[in-house]
């Protein structure tokens, strides 16, 4: 089954709905050391769940994180999107780069911004963060050169002191 919905297109890249085809470069992705500041490397049955959770998000909330390929090619680097589970304070824009060779090219900044942009402008969302480990200095990089600011004061998706929260821009200020 492939789930129909939106899709996006940049310079270099596609995004579009997850399937059960992207499940073998998730999985290698979420078990290795790559997926530390999402909670990984996890085992395989914690691996199909929160692939499970990536393709529900689209069923339950009607929308959520595209997988995003090179244009031409059906071979997932990674995945951004809007992504709001129920338990988080505050919708959050999300990115994952599940392939080391294609790290340092730009293919994450240039996926979260045309999903953020669809957020605002599709979704109109007001505001969006981006929730993210300490250690992740790639992800807080990318987050800065999204225009996202440190928030202090936002609350957590977690029972911790340790997750950041980058706000992202008005879509106003985008604008």
């Amino acid at each position: 089954m492939k789930l129909d919905g939106p899709t996006l297109s940049t310079e270099r890249l596609s995004l579009r709905l997850p399937g059960a085809d992207d499940w073998p470069v998730w999985e290698a992705f979420a078990r290795s050391v790559r997926a530390q500041y999402i909670g990984g490397p996890y085992d395989v049955g914690t691996a199909w769940r929160a692939f499970g959770h990536v393709i529900g998000h689209w069923v339950l909330r009607g929308y959520g994180s595209f997988i995003f390929t090179l244009k031409g090619s059906e071979e997932p680097l990674g995945m951004a999107g809007p992504w709001h589970p129920a338990n988080w304070p505050e919708p959050e824009i999300g990115w994952t780069l599940w392939s080391a060779e294609a790290e340092g090219k730009g293919f994450a900044y240039e996926a979260a911004f045309a999903a953020r942009a669809y957020a605002f402008k599709k979704l109109k969302w007001p505001t969006a963060v981006s929730y993210i480990d300490p250690g992740n200095a790639r992800s807080i990089a990318l987050a800065r050169r999204l225009g996202a600011t440190l928030d202090t004061d936002a609350a957590t998706p977690r029972d911790d002191e340790t997750t950041l929260v980058y706000r992202h821009p008005s879509p106003e200020a985008l604008t």
